[in-house]
């Protein structure tokens, strides 16, 4: 009786030190598209190295929508003029169709990651507006005609409004050589070249005030002169400081009263205060993911997927931007070589505390 009886003692002890995140993670088979199914799809950004192995078999379980990170910008799948490369957004589209999963195209037009060639004739001259919008027209025509039927949506026009609160468009070579016609022109070449795909507007920084209601201005604009724009991205890079609930509730509600679809596109809660322009670590900073951190970041993901949920009439869809905190973009940008932490998934590609914040919340 007493051996039983210390048995007994033993299996509580035990029973009680476990936390609730290790049991839930013993016992939850789901992932984050099953927890979401009634709300909306959640997706990843990917490359064409992470659909095989470990990393593979997590975008399965988890997710059920994906967005090529890289291959399918204009540089990487158009690098000369009359030369496509379309090995890595091909694996990523024979990947999604195997599995039954959407996609996102990402990115049609951008100034960054732009070919040199696009701007310039063979002299190295600025070409014209006519040719320059010519170009344009090939190069979605091609790409959006491609890989008609299999994507779903596409991030037409990427960050065109400027970070200067006195301007509303930045001052890119689209906008220097084609004025703001490039964009209008972009999402009608988009939409004659696949006329079922959503189209929409992707920019960061729009629960800013200042970014917000420029971006707001141009999406107005566009809806009221009837270009066929469907919705707005929201890219999401935020951090464990900003937004506030307030600030995402009042982005939401502002670019929902156009009766353009919500994306958040790109989702990722940096453990560091994220400037676009910071290059060095500011004094204090670390790589050391400590309980702090990651009790914040829990808190802030928590706040935005309750907001995400309320908001579920709204909201489309949502992209997570890379798959684990085992590689993420942000631990080379905006200070090279300062590893962040910033998804739901561990270095060890396992869920986090956050993971489970976020999926127990009936």
């Amino acid at each position: 009786m007493t051996i039983y009886r210390k048995a007994c003692t033993a299996v509580t002890s035990i029973l009680m030190m476990l936390t609730a995140e290790s049991i839930a993670q013993a016992s939850d088979d789901k992932g984050l598209k099953d927890h979401y199914k009634d709300y909306f799809p959640v997706g990843v950004a990917v490359s064409p190295r992470a659909l095989q192995g470990a990393e593979g078999e997590l975008i399965l379980k988890q997710f059920s929508s994906m967005t090529p990170e890289n291959a399918m910008k204009m540089g990487p799948i158009h690098p000369e003029e009359n030369r496509y490369y379309w090995d890595d957004a091909d694996k990523i589209i024979d990947f999604a169709q195997k599995h039954n999963l959407k996609v996102r195209g990402h990115a049609l037009c951008w100034h960054e990651q732009a070919p040199r060639w696009i701007f310039t004739d063979a002299k190295g001259d600025t070409v014209s507006k006519a040719i320059l919008l010519q170009r344009l027209k090939d190069h979605i025509t091609t790409v959006v005609s491609r890989y008609r039927g299999k994507i779903y949506a596409w991030d037409v026009v990427n960050e065109a409004v400027a970070d200067d609160p006195k301007q509303l468009l930045r001052n890119s070579p689209w906008y220097r050589i084609c004025g703001e016609d490039f964009i209008v022109k972009a999402f009608e070449y988009a939409h004659a070249a696949d006329p079922s795909a959503q189209l929409f507007y992707n920019d960061y920084n729009t629960e800013r005030p200042e970014k917000r209601d420029h971006v707001y201005t141009l999406l107005k604009k566009l809806v009221d002169a009837g270009v066929p724009i469907h919705g707005v991205g929201l890219q999401g890079h935020w951090s464990i400081f900003e937004p506030t609930e307030a600030e995402l509730r009042t982005a939401l509600d502002k670019f929902s009263s156009l009766k353009l679809k919500v994306q958040i596109t790109e989702l990722d809660i940096s453990i560091y205060k994220w400037e676009k322009f910071q290059r060095e670590r500011r004094q204090g900073e670390s790589d050391v993911f400590t309980s702090e951190l990651e009790s914040k970041q829990l808190e802030q993901y928590k706040m935005v997927f309750k907001v995400f949920r309320e908001y579920k009439n709204v909201i489309t869809g949502v992209t997570f931007w890379n798959i684990s905190d085992k590689h993420t973009w942000l631990d080379n940008y905006p200070v090279p070589g300062r590893k962040n932490y910033p998804l739901l998934f561990g270095v060890d590609l396992k869920p986090k505390r956050a993971y489970f914040a976020v999926t127990r919340f009936k």
